[in-house]
């Protein structure tokens, strides 16, 4: 028994595989930001910092679950997602127009916090596009050698090429 708890206490820590699309990247960030929105009114009195701080980890979140086909789009859910959160921190008055108040301005007052988040998740995103490029370009060179001169047809003779008329 104790062979095993030794073996996974030595294994290292990685993040999960599992990868989700623009849309479950865009959504998990929009119901994560929106829950601690709700959290962050009832622990911290509506706390621009603390909701702040926890959209970035959110938008970092987002930007490395998010599955390589979909890296530039996943980047687009962010700023949605700081959004969502906002309504139930906002100091608007009552009914819609009240609402509606509060959010753009508690998006006017918190700009930087988006920003910051935003330009997290798209220079996360960035980096892991250039890696990805890499790494296919290297797995090409691997696969296909280049060749040492151009390909002649099967019609042609072996002689160096030339001209046939002076």
């Amino acid at each position: 028994m104790l062979g095993a708890a030794a073996t996974l206490r030595d294994r290292p820590v990685t993040l999960p595989s599992a990868r989700l699309t623009a849309l479950g990247a865009g959504l998990l960030t929009a119901l994560a930001m929106l829950a601690f929105g709700c959290l962050d009114a009832l622990l911290f009195s509506g706390s621009p910092t603390a909701y702040g701080v926890f959209f970035l980890l959110a938008c970092a979140g987002c930007g490395m679950w998010v599955r390589p086909a979909d890296l530039f789009p996943g980047a687009i859910g962010v700023p949605i997602a700081f959004t969502a959160g906002l309504l139930p921190i906002n100091d608007g008055g009552t009914g819609f127009a009240g609402q509606a108040l509060g959010v753009f301005t508690a998006l006017s007052l918190n700009a930087g916090w988006l920003y910051a988040g935003t330009l997290l998740t798209v220079l996360i995103v960035l980096v892991r596009k250039i890696a990805l490029m890499g790494r296919q370009r290297r797995r090409r060179q691997q696969r296909q050698p280049r060749p040492s001169r151009r390909p002649r047809s099967p019609h042609c003779s072996g002689a160096e090429p030339g001209r046939s008329r002076p």
